[in-house]
């Protein structure tokens, strides 16, 4: 198997009045070597200048690291903001992400704040085990947005939308046949479907331990089945592969 790659990424909540909550989705680019084409949660590889910041400013959090990646991510591919504080303004993120998109590290561009890292609720962890593909170690997250926070602004380099929707519209998207999400966003949307709330998502989210997840193949009723553990807090465990692999 391929050495898997460490990334993290971040579920992020906007609850309303009534309804479901939204959850910010972007879409991948289709040129993307990676998932091209598909709606996922912001989020991406975790970079040596992330674990530099973890080991000064979360000594103590095993995750530190992926926790950083996925506020920084966020912040690259949406201008979105969460994990700071005080929280800068829709100017100073602008300026932020701007260095960020320089290469600098988030360590950098920090200023005076300090991170905020127990906002970001740990979700999942999957690793995927195929042959010959680039294999992600994915950190999943769930946030609330901050008050006051912009709307996205997509950065049209590795994505090319950023919108608020819910994890129902999605899913009914992707059957429809107008939207494309790989097995991992299915299963989590499937699963993120359930709450009415972010309160209620942090509540499932620690009475489900995370435990990576490694999707496997068995035969079923029906023939050969793409699968997770069923102890997760997943309500779909199981896809035929033929329509796992078709997104």
């Amino acid at each position: 198997m391929t050495e898997a790659i460490p990334a993290a990424t971040i579920v992020l909540f906007r609850d309303r009045a009534s309804g479901p909550p939204e959850l910010l989705m972007v879409e991948r680019a289709a040129t993307m070597a990676f998932a091209g084409g598909a709606m996922v949660f912001p989020g991406g590889r975790i970079d040596p200048g992330d674990s530099v910041l973890a080991e000064l400013a979360a000594p103590e959090m095993d995750d530190g690291a992926g926790r950083i990646a996925a506020i920084r991510e966020t912040l690259e591919e949406t201008g979105i903001a969460i994990g700071f504080d005080p929280l800068p303004s829709t100017e100073e993120c602008r300026a932020m992400r701007a260095r960020l998109h320089d290469n600098e590290t988030l360590g950098a561009v920090l200023g005076g704040r300090r991170l905020a890292l127990d906002g970001l609720i740990p979700f999942a962890r999957w690793l995927p085990a195929h042959a010959h593909m680039r294999i992600f170690d994915t950190l999943f997250y769930i946030a609330a947005l901050p008050p006051g926070s912009p709307e996205p602004v997509v950065d049209a380099t590795e994505n090319v939308t950023a919108r608020w929707t819910t994890a129902a519209d999605v899913l009914a998207a992707a059957d429809a046949g107008t939207a494309h999400i790989i097995f991992p966003t299915r299963r989590n949307l499937e699963r993120l479907a359930r709450y009415a709330s972010f309160a209620a998502a942090v509540a499932d989210a620690r009475a489900h331990p995370v435990r990576t997840i490694t999707p496997f193949a068995e035969e079923r009723e029906g023939g050969m089945h793409l699968c997770i553990p069923d102890d997760l807090g997943y309500p779909v465990t199981s896809e035929l592969i033929t329509r796992a692999l078709r997104g």
